[in-house]
């Protein structure tokens, strides 16, 4: 068989053989180049489900900036040094925490020693009204053991509490708890499709 292979490749001409040969590198720097990218800056996430209604719809496709918050290095919890730090209202892609396997898209509400309480639908961080509109205008449900009526949760140090703008159907931290700074992907920046709804997303 093998001899059967060296034949057929030995009866191609020169010439073909150096256009296979440049078609193959041309191949495998395009893929080096395009892991790169994905790895460090940009990653493109289809939305699942309608848990972000209606800032993101099923379907929907975005771009993932990595930078942003500093990418992490294949194979170790280390992340380099990012742009910014994650911000409350950002919109965030993360490993789900019970199958890090899965990707989630919530929106950040309260960081590592803040304490958060769902209160007739509003927001409160250590007792103070969030006045911060992207979460302002939404109404949020109390549910799960972590977004009870009455029940302030304090996040642990080096976690976050995420929530889906469609709070009355959204799988989030008031079901599961928290969310390590070492499972955040990135930031949500930009939906590229379809092409009527092309924006920067906030």
């Amino acid at each position: 068989m093998l001899r059967a292979i060296r034949d057929m490749v030995d009866r191609i001409p020169t010439r073909h053989k150096e256009n296979i040969r440049e078609w193959v590198e041309s191949i495998v720097v395009a893929f080096i180049l395009a892991m790169f990218i994905r790895t460090f800056f940009l990653q493109a996430f289809k939305i699942p489900s309608g848990s972000m209604r209606l800032t993101l719809l099923e379907g929907d496709r975005l771009l993932v900036n990595k930078l942003r918050y500093g990418p992490k290095v294949p194979f170790t919890k280390k992340r380099l040094p990012g742009l910014t730090k994650p911000k409350r209202g950002d919109v965030i892609v993360f490993s789900y925490p019970e199958d890090p396997k899965r990707d989630f898209i919530k929106r950040l509400i309260a960081m590592g020693g803040e304490t958060v309480e769902i209160r007739y639908g509003d927001i409160y961080i250590n007792d103070q009204l969030v006045e911060e509109p992207r979460i302002k205008n939404i109404y949020y449900y109390n549910r799960g053991p972590y977004g009870e009526i009455d029940q302030k949760i304090k996040v642990p140090s080096g976690y976050f509490y995420v929530l889906g703008d469609n709070s009355a159907s959204s799988h989030d931290s008031r079901f599961w708890g928290f969310v390590s700074e070492h499972y955040i992907t990135g930031r949500a920046e930009f939906l590229y499709w379809p092409l009527n709804r092309i924006r920067f997303i906030h």
